[in-house]
């Protein structure tokens, strides 16, 4: 599987660490940087070209997530969020990495690099590759509704407020 990764400085070398992890597993990893520390860089461009691969790749049929991961992962998850047919979630946990795949279909993981020890994080983020999307139709169903909301601002047969 092909693999896109971004931080910012504050998981630099936890990216270093995950990458050469994930190819010794067989991965293919691409790192969209940063590539050199910097406490001042800015994890939005890194974190959207991260998604941005992961969404071409599932256009071109090509097998695909991504790993976002910063001091607490929450800028890095709504960055990627920004990205048309990303689903980006948080994860801090087993279960939370299990059910973001299984309920969510999620494309990409977002890990707090400054919230949880390295071998956590690499444990959440290995489960949440392996774990597949359960296909159940209520999951469908509430995806596709997130994707149409996305595209047009709305959702068929729902009140959006403001609509």
């Amino acid at each position: 599987m092909r693999i896109h990764i971004a931080t910012d400085h504050a998981g630099l070398e936890f990216s270093r660490r995950l990458q050469q992890h994930l190819r010794d597993q067989g991965h293919e990893v691409v790192d969209h940087g940063p590539v050199e520390y910097d406490a001042l860089d800015d994890y939005p461009s890194f974190c959207i070209n991260a998604a941005l691969g992961v969404a071409r790749d599932e256009r071109d049929g090509v097998e695909a997530l991504g790993v976002v991961f910063g001091g607490s992962g929450n800028g890095e998850q709504m960055a990627a969020n920004k990205v048309e047919g990303i689903r980006a979630a948080l994860v801090w946990s087993e279960s939370t990495a299990a059910l973001a795949r299984e309920h969510n279909d999620a494309n990409v993981v977002s890990i707090g690099a400054r919230q949880h020890p390295i071998e956590d994080a690499i444990r959440f983020i290995d489960l949440f590759i392996a774990t597949p999307f359960s296909g159940d139709e209520r999951h469908v169903r509430r995806i596709s509704q997130l994707g149409e909301y996305e595209r047009t601002g709305a959702i068929a047969g729902k009140r959006i407020d403001g609509r």
